[in-house]
């Protein structure tokens, strides 16, 4: 794949830092905490989905405070409209002119909590300002904040009062994790150790917004062989020709993948991507895009992955 070239002196330990600092706080998740830094440093969103209790907010909370920046929180619900998320104009009287209250997506980091409690019209709010980095409000377009994540978390669509993510929103995310029960010995910690909620009052930044505008550029300079492209394509493709699903992955999901593995391979100290870079983000990138031929449903995230390698060489 090509030789190792030199990396400014202390970047990949930026990351580290944020690591070292949150595995203090959510016990037993590395590979989980690893990814969702991984898909902030590749300036995507990180979706988040499991059981409630299991710490996914309290992930997203982790993550605000470790990357110091400004950040809001909704709690979304059934009767959320989208002028909650976006902001909306109100008469001046004293100016005779109407005012915009910026709503709390204007903000550097926004946890969308429980997204899909609300319904796809108040989800529909965040489709523009996650992809572009704007909102446009009453014909005037207004760009957000540098930079801007959204890290939502999910509940179970089995769980009464959910609303299905429309493929579209979906699609906005880079990554979708699932943090999972707790191992025994980590599930007694938690009994005995520290109140989480006290732990994360008390995390400082680990990163300077410099620190973190400087790792991110580092991604996008990670080196991407030849190779590495076809190897990459050839999996677009096969999902694309194959009967287990009822549509392939996109374009974009072929760059979601790509800017991932770069991030992934900067925190693992390499300035280029190897397969395993893409087999080991593929699984979080891919899952939440494809739709199962068969039942229509969405598929496992390991399962997906598993049927993809094994059909597609590395080249």
């Amino acid at each position: 794949m090509g030789l190792k070239r030199s990396l400014p002196h202390g970047s990949p330990r930026l990351g580290e830092r944020v690591l070292e600092s949150a595995r203090a706080v959510i016990l037993g998740k590395d590979r989980e905490l690893r990814l969702a830094l991984a898909c902030l440093l590749a300036r995507g969103h990180l979706l988040i989905e499991d059981l409630p209790g299991v710490g996914k907010t309290t992930l997203a909370h982790l993550l605000a405070r470790l990357l110091g920046l400004d950040y809001a929180r909704i709690q979304f619900t059934s009767d959320l409209l989208p002028a909650d998320v976006i902001g909306v104009s109100v008469y001046d009287r004293a100016a005779e002119s109407f005012r915009f209250h910026p709503g709390p997506v204007f903000s550097q980091l926004l946890l969308a909590d429980e997204i899909n409690r609300a319904t796809p019209k108040a989800q529909s709010a965040l489709l523009e300002a996650m992809e572009e980095r704007q909102v446009t409000v009453e014909g005037e377009t207004r760009p957000l904040p540098e930079p801007f994540f959204v890290i939502a978390t999910q509940n179970p669509l089995f769980q009464v009062g959910t609303f299905p993510l429309p493929e579209s929103q979906l699609d906005r995310f880079l990554m979708r994790i699932r943090l999972g029960y707790p191992t025994a010995e980590q599930e007694k910690a938690l009994l005995t150790g520290e109140d989480r909620r006290t732990m994360l009052a008390r995390q400082q930044p680990a990163l300077t917004l410099e620190e973190l505008t400087r790792l991110q550029q580092q991604v996008a300079e990670v080196h991407a062989a030849p190779a590495i492209i076809e190897y990459l394509h050839a999996i677009l493709q096969f999902t694309r020709g194959s009967e287990r699903f009822l549509h392939g992955l996109s374009p974009r999901a072929g760059l979601a993948i790509l800017r991932a593995a770069k991030a992934w391979a900067l925190l693992a100290e390499r300035d280029y991507v190897i397969p395993e870079d893409i087999q080991a983000v593929l699984p979080v990138c891919v899952a939440h895009r494809l739709v199962a031929s068969e039942h229509g449903g969405r598929l496992d995230e390991q399962a997906v992955a598993a049927a993809i390698l094994d059909h597609v060489a590395i080249v």
